[in-house]
């Protein structure tokens, strides 16, 4: 059987740079950032495991991350939410092929096994409705999953273009749901004290208003050291790459350059 391989578009001129979506997203829901980037890198814009192209694909965070890597090849690599997990995993595994990390509103993981466990649990309720274990009916359909999905408090006042809800919900419910039992963040073993190994150039980008992934961010970079740094993106939330592109568009061509040893 040949091994899997991660659906990718490409677009633009310049160094590479990967780019790892969210949940429920695909490789075409960037709210415009993907533009902005395009004009001075060279983007590959990946459908990660369960998700767009890759929706077939089923994988946990460490596959996954194999397989972004062999995606994306030796680049820049910038990821947000559960796409920050797969890269960060990928980072830590394969530093070879990370030349420069990204993290948009990412997390190093949930500390304590009581919580992860409750979120793995959470996660599941979720799963359960899209493709039920036992057989039956699901409770959603993508569209209504992804309907609930993108109104949720944590995600602010995101512009109804920059959503991509029509590109969402041709996402499949098998994949979704594959995607919540082996890479939500609840399956993410802590990674606090790896951070430290990261040696190439992290960016941390996290919403002003998202109080929680800001103070994990902030942790984050404490816990690698000096080679990265963070940056709040004012009037942004958990998704400030679709409430901001432009703002984080040239916050990150900015960090990309700035540690471009070329």
């Amino acid at each position: 059987m040949s091994k899997p391989e991660l659906h990718v578009e490409t677009c633009g001129q310049g160094p590479r740079l990967v780019l790892a979506h969210g949940f429920t997203q695909s490789s075409r829901v960037w709210g415009g950032l993907d533009d902005y980037l395009s004009v001075h890198h060279r983007l590959a814009l990946i459908d990660l495991p369960g998700h767009g192209g890759s929706s077939g694909i089923r994988a946990d965070l460490l596959v996954g991350a194999a397989l972004l890597g062999e995606a994306g090849g030796p680049a820049s690599y910038l990821g947000y939410s559960m796409g920050a997990r797969f890269c960060l995993h990928l980072a830590l595994v394969r530093p070879e092929l990370v030349h420069r990390l990204v993290l948009v509103s990412g997390t190093a993981g949930i500390d304590g096994a009581a919580e992860r466990s409750e979120r793995r649990q959470a996660d599941e309720a979720l799963a359960e409705r899209l493709a039920p274990t036992r057989g039956g009916q699901p409770e959603d359909t993508v569209a209504e999953f992804v309907d609930r999905w993108v109104t949720s408090p944590m995600f602010g006042d995101v512009p109804a273009a920059a959503n991509g809800l029509d590109e969402r919900k041709r996402n499949t419910a098998a994949g979704l749901a594959s995607s919540l039992r082996l890479a939500g963040s609840g399956t993410q073993a802590p990674l606090w004290d790896r951070l430290g190994e990261l040696a190439m150039p992290v960016l941390v980008v996290t919403g002003a208003r998202d109080t929680k992934f800001t103070a994990v961010g902030q942790r984050m970079v404490e816990s690698i050291g000096s080679n990265a740094s963070h940056v709040e993106i004012g009037d942004a939330d958990h998704a400030p790459q679709l409430q901001r592109p432009q703002r984080v568009a040239s916050v990150v061509h900015a960090f990309l350059c700035a540690s471009d040893p070329d």
